[in-house]
């Protein structure tokens, strides 16, 4: 006599199947970033050599390594690490509602219907796709070939920054500040190009019947966006928050440090604590951040 197979139900085939989706995402975790940070925390805790007959050799010092990360170790610029840690928070603090507020602007202007969008899409996503380092390449080409020393990159063998340097005498004091400001906006280009994406998909997927509604009642451009774009595309926001912190970490100055710390210097202990700080001053700057926003989102789910 046969025997009846019991059927899974639908909602432990779906955590069967979520758990499968996410099996390559778990392998690599814990494969590439767990369990080498747990040798890092190791690490950490020891003066870390080579054997005569090579391997590695460990002497146990504690805490030793994290007292002398912020009390006699500088950086490679000769900064001490309570200043850097306080210059990329800072940083990161000033740079992120700038990235946020810029990339939802763009959105707005991509999403918007007009005569040769396509193109104007294209422009602003060029940089992105190529690179900014190669744009700002091309731009320095096409726009000079000479050398002058005025602390700026792009700008700096401009035909146009040597005319108004040289011909016009025009203090660098003046220019200087406006050249600064003009090659930020590629990086800020160049760093709000995910999040722009992310915007503009979370604004072609409001109904448009929530708008409809609002024109119905009487409600000006305004009013709709405070109203009804935002609060539909918060947990968006949420999202690209989080992205932007973990991308502008990425690109910070620390990880250089650690790097020279155990590679040039030959001080892995050392290295490896200012990895382990690092590690947990985004978690706590990515909790922070989750905890606030979160409330903000339940607000305006409410």
């Amino acid at each position: 006599m046969k025997t009846k197979r019991k059927k899974l139900s639908f909602r432990t085939m779906w955590k069967v199947h979520g758990l499968i989706f996410a099996s390559p995402f778990l392998i690599g975790f814990v494969a590439f970033f767990l369990l080498p940070l747990i040798q890092t925390f190791y690490y950490s805790f020891n003066n870390v050599g080579v054997g005569d007959q090579g391997g590695m050799t460990f002497e146990w010092v504690g805490i030793q390594n994290y007292i002398n990360l912020f009390t006699t170790e500088v950086t490679t610029t000769n900064t001490t690490m309570a200043r850097l840690f306080t210059e990329e928070n800072s940083t990161m603090l000033l740079s992120l509602p700038l990235i946020v507020i810029f990339s939802l602007f763009m959105a707005l202007l991509a999403n918007q219907k007009f005569k040769g969008r396509a193109i104007v899409r294209l422009m602003f996503f060029l940089p992105i796709i190529l690179g900014v380092d190669v744009v700002m390449d091309m731009l320095t080409i096409t726009t000079g070939g000479t050398t002058l020393d005025t602390g700026s990159n792009l700008l700096a063998g401009s035909y146009v920054t040597i005319f108004l340097v040289r011909t016009l005498n025009v203090p660098m004091r003046v220019l200087y500040p406006i050249m600064t400001y003009v090659e930020n906006i590629f990086d800020l280009i160049s760093q709000a190009g995910v999040q722009t994406l992310v915007y503009l998909t979370a604004l072609q997927s409001i109904s448009p019947s929530l708008y409809e509604v609002a024109k119905m009642e009487g409600a000006t451009a305004y009013e709709t966006f405070w109203k009804v774009t935002i609060p539909s595309i918060m947990n968006i926001t949420f999202f690209v928050v989080i992205y932007t912190i973990v991308d502008l970490f990425l690109k910070s100055s620390i990880a250089e440090e650690a790097y020279a710390f155990a590679f040039t210097q030959g001080k892995i202990g050392v290295g490896s604590a200012l990895s382990i700080v690092y590690v947990g001053n985004v978690i706590l700057v990515l909790a922070v951040a989750a905890l606030l926003l979160r409330k903000v989102v339940k607000k305006n789910e409410k």
